[in-house]
């Protein structure tokens, strides 16, 4: 496929540019400093600023599917997705939190006591894009939300996928950059999560 990767250097942008070369897909990496992308196959860079719907939409423009990998809190979800909707790309994939997971029925984790502080902001904003996506009627979108705790780590391809809960193991709810590439890519593939989120987890 022809893919537009919005913030193709970050944590879990790099580990989702370099599972789409892998794959074969061509790759129009759009960041603030293109010399920063590395080199790979059926990768071209191209500078692009979040904030520019117009100039954003014309960098889309004719490519499969859109994957935004950016930090909610550096982004507005209204010029996001109105940038992928005037390109006419058809499905729009994000790298979601884990804060609007469930824990219990009705509970988010953004919402449970030991929640921390510093991720309170991002996690909000987060919820704030998902729900935003929900109202959606014109876009393809896809959601993918990691678990609790999101660090780099290896690339194993054993993981669980789930819903709108957290997901939880013995050693607690994990999930790294590298395996949550790869969900993220075969949702792209396999297209089973339409208009809905999805999250991932050891």
């Amino acid at each position: 496929m022809k893919v537009a990767l919005i913030g193709a250097t970050g944590n879990a942008g790099s580990r989702i540019l370099s599972e789409l070369a892998q794959r074969g897909h061509a790759v129009t990496a759009i960041v603030r400093h293109p010399g920063a992308v590395p080199a790979l196959p059926g990768v071209v860079a191209k500078a692009g600023d979040v904030f520019d719907g117009k100039g954003l939409a014309a960098l889309l423009k004719g490519h499969d599917a859109v994957i935004s990998s950016v930090h909610f809190t550096a982004s507005d979800p209204g010029i996001l997705i109105e940038a992928v909707r005037a390109s006419g790309v058809p499905r729009y994939l994000v790298v979601g939190g884990a804060g609007s997971l469930e824990v219990a029925p009705g509970l988010k984790v953004i919402d449970t006591p030991d929640f921390p502080n510093e991720y309170r902001a991002e996690a909000t904003a987060g919820c704030v894009f998902l729900d935003a996506l929900r109202t959606q009627t014109q876009i393809d979108w896809t959601f993918l939300s990691p678990s609790a705790v999101f660090v780099p780590g290896e690339r194993t391809g054993r993981f669980r996928l789930g819903q709108d809960q957290l997901l939880f193991n013995d050693a607690g709810s994990s999930i790294s950059f590298e395996d949550f590439a790869i969900a993220l890519v075969d949702e792209l593939e396999r297209h089973s999560h339409g208009r809905q989120r999805f999250t991932v987890g050891y």
